[in-house]
């Protein structure tokens, strides 16, 4: 069984991949969800990411959809404690923002679409500057002491912000951010690399990027004139028409071939071997998709092959 790592700071071990639930409630019904989360667990994995907002953008839901589903799942198969529980605040339409009162509120709520007295790793979704981060450190904090909260975490977060907090936890001797989710893959890699990934590294963040897979382009199924059934394609395909999507692209056929392993695996393979990058986050949305997210466990590139990725990418 592959094994797993400490995850930054935190006392938790995770799998070499972390499996995105934003697809529940949404391009995956309850059903679907259930058996991408049963397969998943059954070939080790461990790490499940949710946010309370998915799916609160589709015509009818309201949010909490992901969190709803995943709750039922844990009930179902009475596995709280062997799944660790990942989730977020700032963005559901009914508790937004990261006020110390909505950041407790939000959080209980998400307990109980979740059906669980505790959430493993907590992030705040999107930073909000307006708010200091004396009261939003102070607020997870709480959260942490109450034992609502096991470890906390920020997402979408300057490099600014993200060092202010931390110093702040220094200082005060609270609760401290344990990792970073940051949208980053092979063809948003500014979106990360610099100053962010430079704070990250001083404090020893687990990072966990967040659409490794460009939504969908770096799968290789979008390709130049194709016709892709997909919710959410748009951006992937318009990447597909570009001379550097179509260079990254010829380079993950490259590197897949000779590994003979599918081309999603290989972008994974990437990111997991990019520096502070702890494990990758993918969803699946259908249950014969997952294997090829799996294999990235198992799938060690050679520094050429992944020098190689980087120059088609830049």
């Amino acid at each position: 069984m592959t094994s797993l790592h400490k995850l930054g700071s935190s006392d938790l071990d995770i799998f070499p991949l972390v499996l995105g639930g934003n697809v529940f409630g949404w391009t995956a019904d309850e059903p679907t969800s259930f058996a991408v989360l049963d397969a998943y667990t059954a070939a080790g994995g461990n790490l499940i990411d949710t946010a309370d907002a998915y799916t609160a953008w589709i015509e009818g839901n309201k949010g909490g959809e992901s969190e709803t589903v995943i709750g039922n799942w844990l009930t179902a198969r009475g596995n709280r404690d062997d799944v660790l529980i990942a989730s977020k605040v700032s963005q559901h339409p009914e508790f937004p923002g990261l006020s110390a009162a909505n950041i407790k509120a939000a959080a209980d709520a998400s307990l109980r679409r979740l059906k669980t007295d505790y959430i493993d790793l907590y992030y705040t979704h999107f930073d909000k500057p307006e708010v200091p981060v004396e009261e939003i450190i102070g607020a997870l904090d709480e959260l942490v002491r109450a034992g609502k909260v096991r470890h906390i975490a920020a997402s979408n977060i300057s490099a600014e912000r993200l060092q202010e907090s931390l110093d702040f936890s220094d200082r005060e001797g609270l609760a401290r951010y344990v990792a970073l989710q940051p949208h980053y893959n092979l063809v948003s890699r500014d979106t990360y690399e610099g100053p962010l990934r430079d704070v990250a590294a001083r404090a020893g963040l687990g990072v966990l990027p967040y659409f490794g897979l460009a939504a969908g382009f770096l799968t290789g199924k979008y390709r130049p004139g194709a016709t892709v059934d997909s919710g959410r394609g748009g951006n992937a395909a318009q990447l597909a028409e570009t001379e550097r999507g179509q260079r990254v692209l010829a380079a993950l056929d490259e590197v897949a071939a000779a590994h003979g392993v599918a081309v999603p695996t290989v972008a994974l393979a990437w990111l997991a071997a990019q520096p502070t990058v702890a494990a990758p986050i993918a969803s699946a949305r259908r249950l014969d998709q997952l294997p090829a997210l799996l294999a990235v466990a198992d799938l060690i590139l050679t520094t050429e092959e992944v020098d190689h990725l980087t120059r088609a990418s830049a």
